[in-house]
């Protein structure tokens, strides 16, 4: 009998390590190719690693809740295939999530934005030899902890390694940042630049219903605040008559998927237009480290989308601007579909450099959307309603129907003054208000 290592596979440029959430199969259980093994969990996204053999699990090498780098060995499994090593695919996770998987997680910056602290050293590893995952420096940089620091904390990983659990375990009782007790018993923090943050007391009353938030809420919790925390926003409004943008895609809607199988939205359209604008005005399409702005070369778009279970994930168009109008739509269908079906892999909702919401599907006008770090602009477009205008006339002025939308555009106001932040949603509403009637798709 031969015997293969089931690898924890890659899933993205920014995903050096995963925590395993829950077994599904036992020492000596058998197993069918692509059978799920086990559940994980990263920053991201909750995934399975199925099997890529048949055969029997005859060592689980390590235990719920270890965190596992990229590429390390998690099982072997013997089978009577050719002896060697498999990297799985992942899969998707089932909709119940285990209680392991419900534990609270800080959500931080992607790890795509460089540490750029200037105490840390060069690679991965420290002076003295110790490593960290570019998740755990990225977490430190967050939160202030110099590579001194960095280096005092005892690891809990393989060698003494500091663990993503072993850095957000260290974090409450860093410094005087711990948690005490007001004489209101009111709960309060130390905020980065020492103000201290008043978290107020709940009652619960009779009747009430106390529901535990999921893992994914809490991550989206700790993100928003986390973006509030870090960006000074201020949001700007235009209207725009989008009733040419209607007028077209009513006309070509019923051919486009006949000839290409897939629905025309306004999300392509939008994007389509978002892209021409961040060309116009590429310094909305950057990110902050500490006191240098990091330029984006790709245009990655992230649309925010809602899921059945009331939470929200934001995968992402990679280099949007390269695809045509039939190249976003299936790409904004496919991810859509993948999301509400809980089939996103952690590569898909990663390396966004700007973010669109439609806060309109769900019949709003208008919204001040959450920036989504560590980017530092977000668009939010808001239902298209039928208004009664002005319409100029060679024969003067008259009064017709016209389609009418809301955009607003939310900014990080330490990079992006107002001036810029105006300009680039009025020039966004020109494009879609000289959308060509007669263009083809």
């Amino acid at each position: 009998m031969a015997q293969v290592e089931l690898i924890m596979p890659k899933m993205g440029e920014s995903v050096a390590e995963a925590t395993i959430i829950k077994w599904l199969k036992k020492e000596g259980d058998k197993i069918a190719a692509d059978e799920t093994v086990l559940e994980i969990a990263t920053d991201k996204v909750d995934s399975e690693i199925p099997s890529t053999t048949q055969g029997t699990l005859v060592k689980r090498l390590f235990n719920e809740g270890d965190v596992v780098e990229v590429g390390k060995a998690i099982a072997i499994i013997s089978t009577d295939a050719v002896a060697g090593t498999f990297i799985p695919e992942v899969k998707t996770p089932p909709k119940e999530q285990s209680e392991k998987a419900q534990k609270e997680v800080p959500a931080f910056a992607d790890a795509e934005i460089a540490v750029g602290d200037t105490n840390a050293l060069p690679g991965n590893a420290s002076s003295t030899g110790k490593f960290f995952s570019p998740l755990v420096r990225n977490i430190a940089k967050q939160e202030g902890i110099s590579s001194t620091e960095l280096e005092s904390i005892t690891g809990t990983g393989a060698n003494g390694r500091v663990t993503k659990n072993d850095i957000i375990a260290y974090i409450p009782n860093k410094g005087k940042q711990a948690t005490v007790a007001t004489p209101t018993s009111q709960a309060q923090t130390n905020t980065s630049n020492g103000a201290v943050a008043h978290k107020p007391s709940v009652s619960v009353n009779a009747g009430d219903e106390i529901i535990a938030m999921d893992r994914m809420r809490k991550l989206i919790a700790d993100h928003m605040v986390m973006s509030k925390h870090t960006s000074p926003h201020v949001t700007s409004f235009v209207e725009a008559d989008v009733t040419n943008l209607v007028l077209w895609r009513e006309k070509v809607k019923k051919e486009f998927e006949k000839r290409e199988g897939e629905k025309l939205t306004f999300t392509p359209l939008f994007i389509e237009a978002l892209t021409k604008t961040i060309k116009d005005f590429p310094m909305i399409n950057i990110s902050v480290d500490g006191n240098n702005i990091i330029k984006r070369k790709n245009i990655n778009i992230g649309m925010a989308t809602a899921l059945a279970s009331g939470n929200l994930i934001v995968p992402v168009i990679k280099n949007a601007d390269t695809l045509n109008l039939i190249g976003l739509t299936k790409k904004v269908n496919d991810l859509s579909n993948r999301a509400r079906t809980n089939k996103l892999s952690p590569d898909d909702i990663s390396g966004g450099t700007y973010t669109i919401s439609n806060v309109g599907s769900f019949g709003n006008v208008m919204g001040t959307p959450i920036i989504n770090q560590p980017q530092v602009a977000i668009m939010a477009v808001g239902i298209i309603k039928k208004k009664p205008a002005v319409i100029e006339t060679p024969a003067g002025d008259a009064i017709g129907i016209r389609h009418f939308m809301y955009l607003s555009h939310s900014y990080d106001h330490r990079v992006v003054d107002g001036s810029l932040g105006g300009k680039f949603v009025r020039r966004l509403a020109d494009y879609l208000e000289q959308w060509d009637i007669n263009r083809e798709f």
